[in-house]
């Protein structure tokens, strides 16, 4: 296995207390390796830490506890160039055509080379040839996501960070864009770390899945996906050892679902 890219020790996330709630603890104690080129998804129950734990890899949110190294280098309190954050709702520019904003991570890190030709390459590679001079509001949700993935993957970045971008879709658009995302990742050798609600994207994307406790989010266990690759998500599903596999993780995650939505109705209800 390739060497670790990405390592989080005793890793501990608190914010102070507001308005007079007590100080919230995200998640607590997490110790994990993240190797280059890999593909690791998170699950876990709502509330449990998943996307704080992509802020504080990203450098958009610091440790209360615990240390973050990527590459060997303690990411401090700023967004680092080589990541790419694809948040679930697409952060477009409404005003700019498909091509001004695939363009747009170039220019702000002054990147060499023809912007537009950069830009058209990428848009041909996620299918959108010939849609460059479009605005946003003139796509559907699918064809956003694929401007989004061409403004991610455009610049080069090392690290794919992926909350939920798909879970606003339908689920044949949805399926269309993991496979994308999958030859994207296979061709380009990312380490995509994706945050996920859905036990079955995980398991059919991903090397590794880290399964979250209720919160405050713990490293509960990890389990390692040996499916064949190149995989097709629509197919991946109907083998017997993604079955098993997937029976073998909702063990260990129905638990903490059920504790935490335990959690919420007592918050709810005192």
């Amino acid at each position: 296995m390739s060497d670790t890219l990405i390592a989080l020790r005793d890793v501990a996330r608190r914010y102070p207390a507001q308005g007079g709630r007590p100080t919230f603890t995200a998640v607590q104690d997490i110790t994990l390796d993240i190797a280059e080129g890999s593909f690791v998804a998170v699950v876990g129950p709502s509330g449990c830490g998943k996307s704080t734990l992509l802020n504080m890899i990203a450098g958009l949110d610091a440790p209360s506890e615990g240390r973050i190294t990527v590459a060997r280098e303690i990411v401090a309190g700023r967004l680092r160039d080589d990541v790419g954050y694809l948040f679930q709702k697409d952060a477009l520019l409404p005003w700019k055509t498909v091509q001004a904003n695939v363009e747009l991570p170039l220019v702000f890190r002054r990147m060499p080379g023809d912007h537009g030709r950069i830009a058209r390459e990428w848009l041909a590679r996620v299918g959108l040839a010939g849609f460059e001079g479009n605005f946003p509001h003139q796509l559907s949700g699918g064809m956003r996501k694929r401007v989004a993935l061409a403004a991610t993957f455009v610049y080069g970045p090392r690290i794919l960070l992926m909350d939920e971008p798909f879970s606003a879709l339908d689920v044949q658009t949805r399926n269309m864009m993991e496979n994308e995302l999958l030859d994207l990742w296979q061709q380009n050798n990312k380490t995509v770390v994706f945050v996920t609600h859905d036990l079955e994207e995980a398991i059919a994307l991903a090397d590794h899945v880290v399964v979250l406790t209720a919160n405050p989010g713990r490293v509960k266990k990890q389990f390692r996906v040996t499916l064949d690759r190149p995989r097709n998500v629509n197919d991946i599903r109907f083998d017997d050892r993604f079955r098993d596999l997937h029976a073998e993780i909702w063990e260990a995650l129905r638990e903490e679902v059920a504790r935490s939505y335990a959690l919420q109705r007592q918050l709810v209800h005192g």
